[in-house]
């Protein structure tokens, strides 16, 4: 076998020494040598096949120039750091923002302790698969598994931790600004007094603020390594409320949207980003991983009017109500939206849905259903904080039969149908409800 492999390795070379030249007597003399035929017909067939066998000489040489020049180029670039852009600060531009609004001046720290909390979350879910925090929360005090939360769901430790987080940022590092929260997570608001521990609920009670928040929005995502995020809210308390001996009132979280005073979100996914807005425009910050800071990447957010992306969870078309049924399948019977073809995103995280279609324009959809006829969505803490937001850059938000801001909740976790993006798809939307459902009382 070995001597009918170097037959044809020979008579390649041959063939090719005929064709390209007569080799040099060096290596005339090793082809002619049997002990070296043997070590260079295995070199050769390899070299064969490896495409390599043809090259020139001058070829060959060109080559390792190139090489040498790539790993001198590689060193210069292994040692040039790369170049960052000169980008402001979210603490910076809060606090000229704040300065700006007398109305807000005072939450410039509640908002940079939100931003810290946003940090630590982002940490939490990149670890969550490596540090065991899956599974039902357990109470540290009885080794049991805690209660289900309000909406009638086990608590994982994630929704625990990261509740806790946001529940201290906003008591503990807002300068006393804030002094009642509400977290999707509970079923009643608490006073910053009771969530840091303070023996009277009259200790912090002068703030004037109270925030709304979901801690983290899509866990079940995680699991999968899809994206996830956190919403909240921050509404000023009515003048001449009282508290009651738990030190919040219930007056001072059932507003309107339209009373809010600023709104964001955090995403995190391939990057971390903060979108918010304080009344005056929406702003997007990215998390620069090797500073660890909050840079404005993406000044004054605008939606497109239009746009063809569409995100609604498919998959419960049948359970939609008339109208949303017609107005997605004459959609697809058109197959465009604004000129452009249509394109179904769906990501199964409130956050991840909306940013996305805050980018590049459409409709997000979380209608009501037969078994929930007022959605899922929670107006407080989901809804209201991202139609805010949806508005501010341009774009509007609608529970089909309205606007989402000028609902007035009735209880804290009050549900409502929720559709948000660009002000052309949101309107069509509107106009199907009209024409085939009934108006509603809202």
């Amino acid at each position: 076998m070995a001597t009918k492999l170097l037959q044809i390795t020979l008579a390649a070379a041959s063939l090719h020494c005929s064709t390209v030249g007569a080799f040099s007597s060096v290596a005339r003399s090793a082809w002619t040598s049997s002990t070296s035929c043997c070590a260079t017909s295995a070199s050769s067939s390899t070299s064969l096949f490896a495409g390599s066998f043809y090259d020139s000489p001058q070829t060959t040489n060109s080559n390792n120039n190139s090489n040498n020049n790539s790993n001198k180029n590689a060193a210069v670039t292994a040692k040039t750091p790369l170049k960052k852009k000169d980008l402001r600060t979210l603490a910076r531009f809060l606090e000229v923002e704040c300065w700006k609004s007398p109305g807000i001046r005072n939450l410039d720290r509640a908002l940079l302790a939100v931003s810290d909390a946003c940090k630590q979350i982002n940490r939490i879910v990149q670890r969550a698969q490596t540090d065991d925090l899956y599974g039902a929360a357990i109470d540290p005090l009885t080794g049991q598994q805690v209660d289900e939360n309000i909406q009638g769901e086990v608590q994982q430790q994630l929704d625990v931790l990261c509740n806790t987080l946001m529940l201290r940022a906003f008591c503990g590092g807002s300068n006393n600004a804030i002094c009642a929260v509400a977290s999707e997570e509970e079923p009643l608001p608490r006073s910053c007094a009771d969530v840091m521990g303070y023996d009277t609920v009259h200790f912090l009670a002068e703030g004037e603020y109270v925030a709304v928040f979901d801690p983290i929005d899509g866990s079940k995502n995680i699991d999968a390594s899809l994206p996830v995020g956190t919403v909240f809210g921050i509404y000023k308390s009515p003048e001449g409320i009282k508290r009651g001996q738990h030190g919040w009132s219930l007056d001072s979280f059932l507003q309107r949207g339209t009373k809010m005073v600023a709104a964001g979100y955090c995403l995190y996914s391939a990057t971390t980003v903060l979108v918010l807005t304080l009344g005056s425009g929406v702003h997007g910050f990215t998390l620069d991983p090797d500073k660890q800071t909050f840079l404005q990447t993406h000044p004054n957010m605008r939606i497109p009017d239009v746009g063809s992306l569409y995100s609604f969870n498919e998959a419960n078309s049948r359970e939609f109500s008339e109208p949303v049924q017609q107005f997605l399948e004459k959609m697809k019977e058109s197959g465009k939206i604004g000129g452009k073809k249509i394109t179904s995103r769906y990501v199964g995280a409130l956050v991840a849905d909306v940013h996305n279609i805050l980018v590049n324009g459409g409709i997000y959809g979380y209608p009501s259903t037969r078994d929930n006829p007022k959605g899922k969505l929670r107006l407080l803490y989901e809804s209201a904080p991202m139609a805010m937001i949806i508005e501010q850059a341009g774009g509007a938000g609608s529970t089909g039969h309205g606007r989402i801001l000028d609902v007035l909740p009735t209880a804290i976790h009050e549900r409502v149908p929720t559709f948000l993006g660009s002000v052309e798809n949101v309107f069509e939307l509107d106009q199907f409800h009209k024409y085939y459902g009934e108006e509603d009382e809202n």
